[in-house]
């Protein structure tokens, strides 16, 4: 009999194991972007029906007697809200629409504009849809032009820092790298939504309206970017 050779050797067969856990995570990744999309649509319901308003009271005052109480507070928020501008998100997304370009990843550079780009066009429509006024400026740190609900600063950078955070995670190997990156793109998404409630530019649940949006958006266009790199 001929012994076999090396090249004869079959690859090993994928366990059902495996393929079950393939199938759940993107199976998890839109029941959580289903879940978040409601919440942000039940979110919307009661801001317009008024039912929030002692909720968002209860903030606004406590944001105002905390930066009456510590003047440095004010100064901080400013910074941290300013990782959410248009400016700085911009600044990210093109230095990484640049780097996929220049490693010839295209498909991912056009995937992530393309989420970016809708996102905030969607943040805009909804603000209008919704029309609620930002809090008196008499309560604010600072007088921001321009609707509510929901926040573009946490809507926004939500899409872009957890998408990003998303993308970068997955070139990762090790799992306490992944965990880092992702933990690090969600702490920069709430710090800029917590600056938001802190300055008295927003209602609280402008930034929880934000936040639902803007993660449930960028799971969605991950999951995406899954379909098609699969492609």
């Amino acid at each position: 009999m001929k012994p076999a050779r090396s090249h004869d050797v079959a690859p090993a067969a994928r366990s059902p194991r495996d393929g079950y856990r393939s199938l759940l995570k993107p199976l998890l990744a839109g029941l959580v972007a289903v879940l978040l999309a409601f919440a942000f649509a039940k979110l919307g319901g009661e801001v317009v029906e008024g039912d929030t308003r002692s909720f968002d009271l209860y903030f606004l005052h406590g944001a105002q007697a905390l930066r009456a109480g510590h003047p440095w507070v004010a100064s901080v928020m400013r910074d941290l809200s300013g990782l959410g501008s248009t400016t700085v998100l911009t600044l990210f997304t093109v230095i990484c629409i640049g780097y996929l370009m220049l490693v010839s990843d295209r498909t991912a550079a056009f995937l992530v504009a393309a989420a970016v780009i809708t996102g905030s066009t969607s943040v805009s429509i909804f603000k209008t849809v919704f029309g609620r006024l930002r809090p008196a400026p008499e309560f604010a740190e600072l007088v921001a032009p321009g609707l509510s609900f929901p926040s573009g600063h946490a809507s926004n950078s939500a899409i872009v820092f957890l998408t990003l955070g998303a993308l970068v995670a997955s070139s990762r190997g090790p799992m306490p790298e992944r965990l880092y990156i992702l933990a690090t793109a969600a702490l920069m998404t709430a710090l800029v939504g917590v600056s938001r409630v802190a300055l008295g530019v927003h209602w609280a649940t402008d930034v929880l309206g934000g936040w639902a949006f803007g993660a449930a958006w960028a799971l969605a266009w991950l999951l995406v970017a899954r379909r098609v790199r699969g492609r």
